[in-house]
């Protein structure tokens, strides 16, 4: 009797940074005071969640930019940088950062006018309060397909 082939587990769609850049990353993460760390690791997790289930995105690529965690799109170039990070300004706050050069969190406002902004470039929240899943998942998906879109001419 022939055994059954195991499947082969789903392909991740992550793309590991250089063992130096990921070190870096985790003691960015490790850096920041609870409970802000938690919730930008939850940010994080539904970051790479958005990614696998959204058509087009391919690998999703950690780094730092600008001392921050980001999320690129190198290997299918479909959207626009996604940056995550503590609020210096704000005990408890942290956001997600934008390109400031695109009309994303423009049009995340019509969409999600509930949300908070911090000018043409980010969504502020705070780590006492329950993060609103359901719309950062939307405007994620939205820029991690901004420049797909743009080709294509849509919106959104």
């Amino acid at each position: 009797m022939k055994k059954p082939t195991p499947k082969k587990p789903a392909k991740r769609v992550t793309k590991k940074p250089a063992s130096g850049q990921s070190a870096a990353i985790e003691a960015v993460f490790e850096a920041y005071p609870q409970p802000v760390k938690s919730r930008l690791l939850a940010l994080r997790r539904l970051i790479f969640d958005t990614a696998k289930s959204t058509k087009g995105v391919g690998a999703l690529e950690e780094a730092l930019k600008w001392g921050q965690p980001s999320y690129l799109t190198p290997e299918s170039k479909s959207g626009s940088t996604v940056r995550i990070d503590q609020l210096k300004t704000e005990a408890g706050g942290y956001a997600v950062y934008f390109h400031c050069q695109t009309d994303l969190v423009e049009t995340f406002r019509e969409l999600y006018p509930e949300l908070r902004y911090g000018g043409n470039r980010s969504i502020l929240l705070d780590a006492g309060e329950k993060l609103p899943e359901a719309a950062l998942r939307h405007c994620i998906a939205l820029a991690l397909t901004y420049h797909a879109r743009k080709k294509a001419g849509r919106a959104e």
